[in-house]
């Protein structure tokens, strides 16, 4: 027995090692010698145990008990706390556990070890995959990719160099670009994960993921859900998909801080540079001293009563040239007034597209009407002229409008999505509550009832908590698992 308890008492350790991390596929194999040494170890406990149950069988049972593994002798101080995520992996924090309870566990530990041995030879045999894995391993995680975007759109206005001031510009418009790789990349994990059927592809979406941080696969809960770990956290497959749609909706809100900055920037660039104009002018007055003598005063007469006949004949040729160029001056001048209002109105629409959405979350119908300025201000802006003067800033601006135009179109689709889902919910408690309502007694509307109530929870839990409807779904959900379960105990 005296054996048995100390190994026992390495259990921790060993189970430490039941696990896969998901990185460096050069790694892999080194794992799968950990977790199988880790199996030998287990067996052999198993094998003690069996010996021990053999010579203690009294009164036809096999029960003896040790002193159990709890939270104060498994978890000893070397490992730290275990998250309850993975609890279960461990145990209960029972002070007893029986001999034959502590070979059940033993078995699920095994069985555990050969499905990630399983997982490790699949992807090793797979080079496609392993390329992309390694591919992942190069990347930042989402979160410290999101993080370091977010830092980067800072804009110091009291800057007095237009040319640092205009490289910060320059600085939050690469960064908008790259939110925008963001927003398609976690399109990608999220249909990855939640549309697959096969674990490689959806482990492929988790390494998107998590990137170079590498994440491991810990354990499967009671209800079979995938539990994963990196950095220290653990998280379900969930609580990622969960992640990728708070995510989502961060990047909106930051691309809209960013044009807001961009326009914020511009308008200090340009007080610099009109300020730097005045200045130079003022200066180069300064220099203009006019010298004035005798000699060429009357000089001077007599050049410009020169001039003036050279002048008399040149003004009759201008004339006519004046003529026949009327219109097309005319023309110029008009397209010049156009597209300077164009510009104007643009800037206009987009301040107040900006200032709608400030501090979200918000209806729907505010998200679109920051939509529609955004998509009137483009209309305007891709109307003016090559030629005009307004052109260049007009074209750098579209750019800006369009990123935004498309952030905010993301938003919109979100919102829209958000109420769906909580109409649907509502009008499916409606029909539940009909159905208990009609026919109280019956199974078939209980088990009827029962269904509607479970399609309205998954419907209140897939909105994101950034929607203006998150609240007020949060106060449904409640409800409507009440309901699902007072109905689960008759259906």
């Amino acid at each position: 027995m005296a054996n048995l308890e100390i190994l026992v008492s390495e259990l921790p350790t060993i189970i430490q090692n039941l696990k896969l991390t998901i990185g460096d596929s050069n790694e892999i194999m080194e794992q799968i010698i950990l977790i199988n040494d880790a199996q030998k170890q287990l067996r052999n406990i198993k094998k003690l145990i069996n010996q021990e149950l053999k010579f203690d069988r009294i009164n036809n049972s096999a029960i003896a008990t040790l002193p159990r593994l709890s939270a104060a002798t498994l978890f000893i101080p070397n490992l730290g706390l275990v998250d309850p995520a993975i609890a279960e992996k461990f145990g209960n924090s029972e002070t007893k556990i029986s001999l034959t309870d502590l070979q059940s566990k033993i078995d699920d530990w095994i069985e555990w070890g050969y499905f990630l041995q399983a997982i490790a030879a699949d992807i090793l045999s797979d080079i496609q995959l392993v390329n992309q894995l390694n591919s992942d391993i190069i990347n930042l995680s989402i979160s410290n990719e999101f993080q370091t975007l977010h830092d980067s759109l800072k804009i110091d206005l009291a800057l007095a160099k237009s040319n640092i001031l205009r490289h910060q510009i320059e600085k939050i418009s690469d960064s908008q670009k790259q939110l925008l790789q963001l927003q398609q990349k976690l399109n990608y994990i999220f249909d990855t994960i939640k549309n697959s059927r096969s674990l490689l592809n959806i482990l492929l979406g988790v390494s998107a993921f998590y990137g170079k941080s590498s994440f491991a696969l810990e354990w499967l809960d009671d209800d079979h859900e995938l539990i994963i770990s990196s950095e220290g956290k653990f998280k379900e497959l969930t609580d990622i998909l969960n992640d990728c749609d708070s995510f989502q909706g961060q990047i909106a809100a930051l691309i809209i801080q960013g044009n807001a900055l961009t326009q914020q920037g511009e308008q200090a660039l340009k007080k610099i540079e009109q300020e730097s104009s005045k200045e130079a002018i003022s200066s180069q007055k300064l220099k203009i001293v006019p010298k004035f003598s005798t000699p060429k005063i009357v000089s001077s007469a007599l050049i410009i009563a020169s001039s003036l006949l050279i002048l008399t004949f040149a003004g009759l040729k201008i004339r006519e040239q004046n003529l026949s160029s009327t219109q097309e001056t005319s023309a110029f001048v008009t397209d010049e007034d156009s597209a300077i209002a164009n510009f104007k109105s643009a800037q206009k629409l987009g301040m107040e597209a900006a200032s709608l959405v400030q501090k979200p979350p918000h209806p729907l119908k505010v998200w679109q009407q920051a939509e529609t300025k955004w998509y009137q201000a483009i209309i305007l802006l891709d109307k003016i002229p090559a030629k005009t003067s307004v052109y260049d800033r007009a074209k750098k601006k579209l750019a800006y409008y369009e990123i935004n135009y498309k952030s905010i179109s993301q938003r919109v689709l979100i919102e829209k999505k958000a109420v769906g889902n909580l109409e649907s919910a509502h009008k499916l408690a409606t029909e539940a509550n009909l159905f208990v309502q009609n026919s109280p007694h019956s199974q078939l509307s209980r088990k009827q009832a029962h269904d509607k109530w479970q399609q309205a929870i998954n419907l209140l839990e897939a909105i994101p908590e950034s929607t203006s409807v998150s609240i007020q779904a949060k106060e449904m959900l409640f409800i409507y698992k009440t309901n699902y379960a007072a109905t689960s105990q008759h259906s």
